[in-house]
């Protein structure tokens, strides 16, 4: 089974049926879209082309793929029904949150339907004893937080993005503050998810909230990180924490990557509880001073966060400073204020924007950025090494970038051993598309080959579908074509994505 759905999905040997005209491959019958309409209603339904084409791309530099259809669901039950009808026509189905992935996950490559999951944005259950919450897949992490605002509680997982908190389930994601809070794999505690037919999984039973069991196999771990291949997820059950007393934010300047880097792993060993530590190469602060408005030093730079008591952070601050200077650190500051604390996390969160505007001609699709003409587009990597092994691979990046006379800075999730390289490409320009590749697969064999991985947070999605081979193996993919076969036999499920 495994086999042979491996081998339709490369060849594309999935002939849909049914409603789904053979005349016109990769489009729907008008009977086949009032029969939509039926399940969701008339004005949630579009086939509109500009709607079309809004679904078929994210922030990636993947090209568009629009779907044949968007429809939008308003409770499970619909997405319920939509799952099944479409399984049955055998139709594609494409999940779709906010859009601000980065692998190309939302790209229709067969066409299909995009069920667009937006105007399910309930918070369903807040159980704030039990530090728990459950949330439609519409919620946003901007938005969830602000419901918590008066419960002292707080969803601290950060991608940058205000994403929907089940995409972020859906990629595995996580952000700045993992090295204290841990990634969406580690505060996901159940999933609702409808399933290719229409089955509806609770993946830890239904209503259950628990932090630990042994009981079987881990199927919200399974879901977390399938990238919509699997199913539909419509709920999530999210682990909450407490809100620090006080938060304190510190910056300071390097002379040389390595420095810093050597300085991030002594942080680390010395136990102090630090909440984000992030990397910022020159270029990346000199891009930051331009776009956020900061004054701050042009050199390898890290953010810290802490988060504790007041007397506390007096500690941590204190034995952070010492342990940077002893690696040559200079300019040594921190931001007691929440104004003070909000420009600069705001300053690192904008660095993707803030580096695109470093090429003239830049496009930033971003509505909340500076209208550039149109341009070059920006594309990310995003391996993840052991922490030993983060001096190496980012010293030796540094040298790469320089040598390939690409534009583009290092940002990174350093606590983690994350890192990224924002490249700036025309997508014009064959010749620059080609390094750009080169580069970023060249980058992602030699975190493999540290004993990393090819992604860290991004996902899979349509570009890393090979150095997914090389990470996992033979039986490893094998296992996950086994798994892909029992849950989606006809290979409906966001085809084209991870495998």
């Amino acid at each position: 089974m495994a086999s042979l759905l491996r081998a339709a999905v490369t060849r594309g040997l999935f002939p849909w049926r049914g409603y789904c005209s053979r005349v016109t491959q990769g489009k729907l019958s008008k009977d086949f879209v009032e029969t939509l309409k039926a399940v969701v209603g008339n004005p949630h339904v579009s086939t509109a082309a500009s709607v079309l084409e809004q679904h078929g791309h994210d922030e990636s530099m993947h090209r568009c793929q629009p779907p044949d259809v968007v429809v939008w669901p308003q409770n499970v039950e619909q997405v319920s029904q939509l799952a099944a009808l479409c399984y049955g026509q055998n139709v594609p189905i494409i999940p779709f949150g906010t859009g601000t992935g980065l692998e190309g996950g939302v790209c229709a490559v067969q066409g299909g339907v995009c069920v667009n999951l937006t105007h399910m944005d309930r918070i369903l259950e807040l159980n704030p004893k039990d530090f728990s919450v459950v949330v439609e897949p519409g919620v946003t992490r901007k938005a969830l937080n602000t419901h918590l605002r008066d419960t002292g509680l707080w969803f601290p997982v950060d991608p940058g993005a205000d994403a929907s908190l089940c995409g972020m389930a859906a990629t595995g994601a996580s952000g700045t503050n993992t090295v204290r809070y841990g990634t969406m794999r580690d505060n996901v505690l159940n999933l609702e998810v409808v399933l290719p037919g229409g089955q509806l999984l609770h993946t830890a039973g239904r209503g259950r909230h628990f932090r630990k069991s042994a009981a079987g196999y881990n199927l919200t771990g399974l879901f977390v990180g399938s990238e919509g291949t699997l199913g539909l997820i419509t709920a999530a059950t999210l682990h909450l924490h407490p809100v620090p007393e006080a938060m304190v934010a510190a910056t300071c300047a390097f002379p040389s990557v390595q420095a810093a880097m050597d300085s991030t792993i002594c942080i680390l060993q010395s136990a102090v509880p630090v909440a984000r530590i992030e990397f910022l190469d020159d270029v990346t602060m000199d891009a930051c001073n331009r776009y956020s408005n900061l004054n701050c030093l042009v050199a390898p730079t890290l953010f810290l966060e802490f988060h504790g008591s007041e007397q506390a952070l007096e500690e941590q601050l204190q034995r952070t400073e010492e342990i940077t200077q002893h690696h040559g650190a200079s300019h040594f500051s921190w931001a007691k204020e929440a104004e003070q604390r909000s420009k600069l996390w705001t300053a690192r969160h904008n660095t993707w924007y803030a580096t695109l505007a470093l090429r003239p001609g830049c496009k930033v699709s971003h509505a909340a950025t500076l209208a550039l003409r149109p341009g070059c587009k920006g594309y990310s990597t995003d391996v993840c090494v052991p922490i030993s092994r983060l001096p190496e691979i980012l010293v030796q990046t540094k040298e790469d970038l320089k040598a390939s006379g690409l534009t583009g800075a290092i940002v990174g999730h350093v606590g983690d051993g994350n890192f990224h390289c924002i490249l700036l490409v025309d997508p014009e320009d064959a010749e620059e598309r080609h390094r750009v590749k080169a580069f970023s697969h060249q980058l992602a064999r030699r975190a493999l080959a540290l004993r990393g991985t090819c992604t860290g947070e991004h996902g899979i999605g349509l570009g890393k579908r090979q150095l997914l081979q090389e990470e996992v193996g033979a039986v490893g993919m094998e296992t996950m074509w086994q798994l892909k076969a029992t849950l989606d036999p006809r290979g409906l499920m966001n085809p084209g994505k991870v495998l």
